[in-house]
């Protein structure tokens, strides 16, 4: 058995659903790979660490990688899978008066200093027709971000949708109380998180790169047939004992709901990119971050690790289990 250490994006959570059902369902085993995993730190620190050789695999966002790789040309980082086809990059408002994003001129938006979708806010408001320079911006703490909504304290916030919205129900709103207001319908199609490894890694170790990747694509094929049991095996997993449960099924159901199902996915198979679509999206992101390098696909992304279409595609509709 081959050891994998690999780092999550953030705290465990029921995302994470697919890589417990691999461990658990003796996926990864097959692929004689012995997989421990742990928390993360948000994504940039993530993709610190991974690069760092702290990690051999890890789950973050192209994008902050693509900013990673700008700095660290000769050790660049790449995704070899992107199970989840958009990302959750969103504006987040309780006033109902901002009913569009045009309507966030003049406001005052919140998030920690090295959001992503903070840093990405310039693109997202000439996408929308609205002046950046006309936007406040309130920092603080990542654990903060959503009571600073809650009490009023900023008009909005930019945020991982599946990192708010979870905070804000469980702060007392519901659904409709909340507008999102998601980059990827607004001009910026963004692929969410996307399996990590660095480049020498990859070329040292290709049969661990393509069983991890074939495993924990079978765990999130799991996951889409019966989340209930997907989220059952997060809570039995979390050694803290303090997970939400509650919350950690609006998690996951925002994540089915609006980063993974898609017709993209639908058509390609899990895993799998658009390669003009994440072109575009690099480009932006070269804009948005003022990078150095002008990235192509290559750079960041390859397919020669994903299993077969037919080994990737979704579950048919009628074997989709509702969560419940």
């Amino acid at each position: 058995m081959t050891n994998v250490n690999v780092q999550l994006s953030f705290l465990f959570q029921s995302l994470d659903a697919p890589l417990v059902l691999a461990i658990n369902k003796g996926y990864f085993a097959e692929a004689g790979l012995n997989v421990t995993y742990e928390r993360g730190f948000g994504n940039v620190d993530t993709i610190s660490k991974l690069g760092a050789g702290a990690f051999d695999i890890a789950f973050s966002d192209i994008y902050n990688t693509l900013e990673f790789n700008d700095k660290n040309p000769n050790d660049k980082i790449i995704a070899v899978a992107v199970p989840f086809n958009k990302a959750p990059f969103a504006v987040l408002t309780l006033d109902q008066a901002i009913a569009s994003p045009q309507n966030l001129a003049g406001k005052t938006l919140g998030a920690p200093a090295g959001d992503g979708p903070r840093k990405l806010f310039p693109l997202f408001a000439k996408e929308t027709g609205v002046d950046p320079n006309s936007v406040t911006w309130t920092t603080m703490e990542p654990r903060l971000r959503e009571t600073f909504l809650l009490q009023g304290k900023v008009d909005a916030i930019s945020a991982f949708s599946t990192s708010a919205l979870p905070s804000l129900l469980k702060g007392g709103k519901s659904m409709e109380d909340i507008q999102v207001f998601y980059y990827n319908d607004f001009g910026l199609d963004f692929y969410g998180n996307a399996i990590l490894a660095k480049e020498s890694f990859i070329q040292q170790n290709p049969e661990v790169i393509r069983g991890f990747v074939k495993a924990y694509l079978r765990g999130m094929q799991d996951t889409l047939k019966d989340p209930n049991a997907a989220l059952d095996a997060v809570v039995a997993a979390d050694q803290s004992k303090l997970i939400d449960r509650e919350a950690e099924k609006v998690r996951l159901q925002v994540a089915l709901n609006d980063l993974i199902i898609t017709p993209e996915a639908e058509s390609l198979g899990l895993g799998a990119v658009d390669p003009q679509r994440l072109q575009t999206s690099i480009t932006q992101t070269v804009e948005g971050f003022g990078l150095k390098s002008q990235p192509t696909v290559t750079d960041i992304f390859t397919d020669e690790f994903l299993p077969p279409k037919e080994e990737r595609i979704l579950p048919p509709q009628n074997e989709r289990q509702p969560l419940s």
